[in-house]
């Protein structure tokens, strides 16, 4: 299962650590975003540890990725954490994007991994890309896979 243990839990809106609250907050005025946090559907907090291979540790990547991850009615928001450094934010409008099973795709055969593929406009970037949001294969990751997929498809309705 590719270089990392992953792992998915399920937290209340309320419990998201208060720096990762901040750094979001501060994200959605930064872009005028409004009130994008008003209807929470689910939030999880994803962790990827890197598998230790060989004699020095398994290679390039991060070591740790914890993310924080609050999906809406209308929104998608990502506090990615790698290493223990800043926080890294991302916003996509459910609307704007298409969501795919990463065990799905083309690319699993090659480095099997669990998570989706997330392609789009995130609300800072001025191009379409996609981004593998990493989920663990266990209850709370496939649960969250179908949230995502179901609040997706609802958006473009």
């Amino acid at each position: 299962m590719g270089d990392y243990n992953r792992s998915t839990k399920e937290i209340a809106f309320a419990d998201i650590p208060a720096n990762v609250t901040q750094s979001i907050n501060t994200y959605i005025e930064k872009h005028n975003l409004g009130d994008i946090l008003a209807n929470p559907v689910m939030c999880i907090v994803s962790t990827s540890e890197k598998i230790k291979k060989g004699l020095f540790g398994g290679g390039a990547g991060p070591k740790l990725l914890v993310q924080t991850v609050i999906l809406t009615d209308r929104w998608l928001i990502l506090a990615d954490n790698v290493d223990q450094n800043a926080l890294y934010i991302k916003s996509l409008q459910l609307r704007d994007i298409t969501v795919e099973d990463y065990e799905k795709s083309s690319f699993y055969k090659m480095i099997p991994d669990t998570g989706m593929n997330i392609s789009g406009i995130a609300t800072d970037t001025p191009e379409k890309g996609t981004l593998f949001l990493p989920l663990g294969k266990d209850e709370e990751g496939e649960k969250f896979k179908s949230a995502l997929i179901e609040a997706a498809q609802n958006a473009k309705k």
